[in-house]
């Protein structure tokens, strides 16, 4: 029985880190046989430029995921398996609120200590991709005060510990092809951070399900209904690797979140969006949701196929 190995996983169960970049792709589906041979060489030098990278700048703490959508799949690689839960996400909707599908076919997840090593790596990359890409998105997070949230919380303490988090991280035998991937769900929130910061710490509180400065949970009579805390938990065997991302350009208002879960299970998170769009979660009441895509994250050895056109 084939069994999980993290070693061989891309970086995708980590921290936050301190400097962090998110690029959304979209092929141009010009030619497939050219993007078929360029994604192959991308695959290729793309790890080639982070073992550079690493060497040159060692304390930067370089971390890189890949990841190809649904869509992208069947583009680039149609007479090959297809990992069983990798599916277009359709969006959510609940009562109140909704969750949107937004198109995407590429994903760069690039984090490091020091921004200039990200910009070189980007830089690098899209000598490579800009041949048969268009960038759909490009956001630019960090590490805030603590390691907290925008809205001032600290963040991913309900996140399994490192030691633990590849269960609930990287794909297992199930799907043996497919061992040591990942299913990567992201969204892009943008807050009314006047509408947030007009209500009173303790309203904040019962609406994140936690004090504060303190961290402590609140006791579950104390949370609103729709504190998020509950919205978003579906249970202890249900986790995924949550990292909540800081964006923002404060001169002209503009404050978010970028919200990145991995899991080995689409399914998992995809239970918890719609809990969180059925119990109206408060996030939900100051926010607005521009984005929605699911990309599978190969292991290394998988990219390495890529690489070597064994996916066609």
């Amino acid at each position: 029985m084939t069994t999980v190995d993290p070693s061989q996983a891309q970086d995708v169960w980590k921290d936050v880190g301190k400097n962090v970049e998110f690029v959304s792709l979209a092929l141009t589906r010009a030619d497939q046989a050219t993007a078929q041979a360029a994604v192959q060489e991308f695959a290729d030098r793309s790890q080639a430029i982070i073992r550079s990278m690493r060497i040159r700048e060692p304390e930067a703490d370089l971390r890189v995921a890949i990841g190809f959508s649904n869509s992208a799949w069947d583009y680039l690689f149609p007479n090959a398996a297809k990992p069983k839960e990798l599916e277009t996400f359709a969006g959510v909707s609940g009562p109140e609120y909704s969750m949107p599908s937004t198109p995407g076919d590429l994903f760069l997840h690039i984090r490091a200590n020091d921004q200039a090593v990200i910009y070189e790596v980007v830089a690098q990359y899209q000598q490579f991709l800009g041949k048969f890409t268009t960038v759909l998105d490009e956001v630019k997070g960090f590490r805030y005060l603590e390691g907290r949230a925008i809205i001032g919380y600290i963040d991913g303490t309900e996140a399994p510990q490192v030691e633990d988090a590849a269960p609930y991280a990287l794909v297992g035998d199930e799907d043996p092809e497919f061992i040591n991937g990942s299913y990567l769900f992201t969204q892009k929130w943008i807050h009314d951070m006047d509408k947030w910061n007009g209500l009173s710490v303790e309203h904040q509180d019962r609406a994140v399900g936690r004090q504060k400065f303190s961290d402590l949970e609140l006791p579950d009579e104390e949370k609103a209904e729709n504190a998020h805390n509950l919205a978003s938990n579906t249970g202890d065997d249900n986790k995924i690797i949550r990292m909540n991302v800081p964006f923002s350009n404060p001169a002209e208002k503009i404050t978010g979140t970028y919200f990145m879960g991995y899991a080995r299970h689409w399914e998992t998170t995809k239970e918890m969006l719609q809990q969180m769009v059925d119990m109206s979660d408060f996030l939900l009441t100051f926010s607005e949701l521009k984005t929605g895509t699911l990309y599978f994250i190969p292991s290394r050895p998988l990219l390495d196929e890529i690489a070597g056109g064994e996916l066609n």
